[in-house]
């Protein structure tokens, strides 16, 4: 293996950790912001718990757990793609290697492979939790007009 190829083998990964870390970043505000939501729902049972509000309670409850699927399926994005990240370095590590033991070359196409796999699974999960995300919003909104008219027939 030549220097010039060595170089351009090291290029590929980083350029792949640099949009990784962007892709990480995007899981994560997406992240923080079902964290938040989540957050504020359980504060709305509480408070919907003591004042005795038994149907907004369990509209509430079905609310907290459609929140809990997508949190889970963000979860699950973020572990793949920071294995995927984590494998692409230890790729630059190996491919180091093969200045030393060509034959880690192979070792370091296995891994590299398994990493992006590993993104791809995490850009599945991605997308299927932004999809449930825009159904989420319907539900939401379908909860709120619920939580009124529970509102007013106990008034």
């Amino acid at each position: 293996m030549t220097n010039l190829e060595l170089f351009q083998a090291f290029v590929a990964p980083a350029i792949f950790i640099s949009a990784a870390g962007l892709l990480v970043l995007s899981i994560n505000v997406r992240l923080m912001g079902i964290v938040t939501r989540l957050r504020a729902f359980h504060k709305e049972k509480h408070l919907a718990t003591i004042a005795g509000k038994k149907q907004e309670v369990l509209i509430l409850q079905a609310q907290i757990k459609s929140i809990e699927v997508r949190a889970v399926k963000i979860k699950n994005a973020f572990f793949c793609t920071l294995l995927g990240i984590a494998g692409i370095m230890m790729t630059c590590l190996i491919l180091g290697l093969t200045l030393y033991l060509p034959q880690a070359l192979v070792i370091a196409i296995l891994v590299f492979v398994f990493s992006v796999l590993s993104m791809l699974v995490g850009m599945f999960f991605y997308m299927s939790e932004v999809v449930i995300g825009l159904s989420s919003e319907k539900e939401e909104e379908q909860l709120y007009e619920l939580i009124d008219v529970v509102s007013e027939l106990s008034d």
